[in-house]
Formats: C-alpha cells, structure tokens, sequence
C-alpha cells in the first residue's frame, strides 16, 4: 500500500481558459465548414491552392483584425482602421507614379515607410486623444474614419493604378510550392502560390501571438482590459498601455494597407470601405471579448479565414449575390456573441459559487 509520500505524482488538469475555449469552438467551425465545403463543393476546394487564395485575397484583412484584437482586449474600439488603409492605398499608389528615383528597391522602402508613416500618425493622435485626454475611443475613431476618408478623396477622386514597374514586378512575385500543387487535365503540375503579402500576414500574426502571450505589454494589455482599477493596483500604467494599443493598430493599419496595395495595385475612394467591420466581425467571432480581457490572436485568424470561406463558399454557389454573404457574416458573429454571454454567464456564477463556499467556510 502506497502512502502518502511514495504515492505517484499525477498531475491536474486544468480546465481551458475562456479564450481558449473560445478558440477551440473557432477553430473547430473553420475546420468542419472547410471539411463541408470539400464534400459538397469539391472543385477548388480539393486543392492547397484554394486554401492559399484564401490567404492571398484576405491578408489584408488578417492584420488588421490583428490590430484590432489588440486594441479590443485592452478594452478599446478603433473604427478608423479601414479609413487609414484606404488613405494609405491612395497615399501610396500616388507616391509610386510620381516618384523620380530609379532604384525599385530603395522606392519601395520609402512607400512601406509613408504606409507605416500614415498610421503611426492615426496611431499616435488617436492614442493620445483617447488615453490621456480620456475621450471615449468610439468618437475619437470614428472622427479619424472621417478624417482619413476625407484626406483621400482630396489626394484624388479618381481611381489611380499603379504603373510603377519595380512595385509591378514584386506584386506578381510569389512564393512556389510545387509538392502543394495539382495536376492538370494536361498533365502539367500547377505548384501552390502564396504572395508575399500572406506570408507577411502569417508573420504578424505570429508576432502579436508572442507579444500578448510572452512580453510584458501584452500582459499589461490583459490587466488593463481585465479591470483598469485593479492594473492600477498592480503598479500597471494604464494611460501608456492604452496609448500603446493604438500606437500598435495604427502602425498595422498601414502596413495592412501596403499589403492591400499589393495584393491589388491600384487606389481609389471606396478602397477597404467595410473593412473595419470585418475587422471587429473576425475578432469576435475569434474570441475577443467587447468587454475586454479577453482574446487570442490565433482565433482572430481562423476568424478572419471563417468570413474568408464564408465569401468564397457563397461566390460559388447560386446564392452568389452580395447580401447572402451579409446575412451569413451577421448569423455567424451573432452566434459567437451568444455563445461569449453564455461563458460569460457560466463564469459569473461559478465565481459566486466560490464566494459562496468560501463564505461556508
């Protein structure tokens, strides 16, 4: 018989947080409605490449979500994102044309530099009207919507196409992987494509994922979006942290726009018009909570790629007009918020419960 001090060390499981319980549900939608989508509609969907055109059409999209899981598990909102990522697409397409210097490289830098520019500007005001002059982060956003949605048309009503050869060339430059491809009806084997703005997509968001899980701003980003008052407590300082947050989805904005202009390289007004919505759309339906606290940017991905699917299933199906879409992206993130009120709910009361036998005791 084993006593108490021989007896084999078992550890405890420990029951999934609500994020990542939150994640798992995401995860586990994607996967059944990518699997459905395979058996029903086959076609593209048997192939890699259909999974990689996902990527490529929606990079955008993905970091921008990212900037705005950020800002939402601090307890904040930023509406402006898709106003700056148009701002920064027009910004960007006019700079390329009228530029003089010859060296592609050296002219491509200097335009990620003006995209990076233009929403560290937004980042910056916007951090600091909301976080230190303490004004409510939806009329701040909302007048930089305005405002950079203004600025775009000023720099030009027309649309504008970039023509700059150098940008041209990195645009059609793609990643190959030939052991992902198909075989053709000719027998030619087609390799997967994945551009250069999905790759730069994946990396931030591997990025934000280490910098919420491991470094210290992340767990301020936590604490703050958790209970401002009790960050406070903890020596956390709250203003910087919020001001942070922004910084952080403004300098994401314009790269989001950058990598929008190479996906499509071309600007005009109603560039990114919705884009914001989609945002807060993938972020939820991800797990982030609008209270704050709460998120995990790997689930704000397979968010984004649950829209992403949605917009492909119902473009290749007969249902292919524009508010069928509508109607699913809004069942979609009203099923989510249901299901955040019922965690919510459940871990109210499993925390009176304990008060309660604490109480007992």
């Amino acid at each position: 018989m084993l006593s108490k001090n021989t007896a084999p060390n078992l550890k405890v499981r420990e029951p999934m947080t609500d994020a990542q319980l939150l994640m798992t549900i995401t995860i586990a939608i994607f996967v059944a409605m990518y699997g459905l989508a395979m058996i029903f509609m086959g076609g593209g969907f048997l192939r890699t490449q259909q999974l990689f055109d996902l990527l490529n059409d929606n990079a955008a999209l993905i970091i921008v979500s990212c900037s705005l899981t950020i800002v939402m598990i601090g307890g904040g909102i930023n509406i402006s994102v898709g106003g700056v990522i148009g701002l920064t697409v027009m910004a960007c397409a006019l700079f390329l044309n009228d530029i003089g210097i010859q060296n592609s490289g050296l002219c491509i830098f200097l335009t990620l530099l003006l995209a990076l520019g233009i929403g560290l500007a937004f980042g910056l005001l916007q951090g600091f009207l909301i976080s230190y002059l303490d004004i409510q982060p939806f009329i701040v956003t909302l007048a930089g919507m305005f405002l950079a949605r203004g600025l775009t048309t000023i720099l030009s009503v027309n649309p504008v196409k970039v023509t700059h050869e150098g940008f041209l060339t990195l645009v059609k430059t793609k990643a190959t992987i030939s052991w992902l491809g198909y075989t053709a009806k000719n027998g030619n084997l087609i390799p997967a494509k994945l551009e250069i703005g999905a790759i730069v997509a994946l990396a931030v968001v591997l990025l934000v994922y280490l910098m919420l899980r491991y470094a210290q701003l992340g767990r301020h980003i936590y604490a703050v979006g958790g209970n401002q008052q009790s960050a406070l407590m903890l020596g956390i300082n709250v203003k910087r942290t919020r001001f942070m947050t922004y910084l952080i989805s403004g300098l994401l904005s314009g790269l989001a726009g950058f990598v929008f202009l190479m996906h499509k390289p071309a600007g005009n007004a109603s560039v990114a018009m919705r884009s914001e919505m989609d945002a807060i759309a993938a972020s939820i339906i991800g797990g982030t909570l609008l209270t704050g606290g709460v998120g995990n940017v790997i689930g704000t991905f397979f968010g984004a790629m649950i829209l992403a699917t949605i917009q492909k299933i119902i473009a290749l199906s007969p249902l292919n007009e524009s508010w069928w879409q509508e109607m699913a992206n809004g069942a979609m993130l009203g099923l989510f918020i249901m299901l955040q009120s019922v965690i919510l709910s459940n871990r109210g009361k499993r925390g009176k419960a304990k008060v309660q036998a604490a109480g007992r005791e």
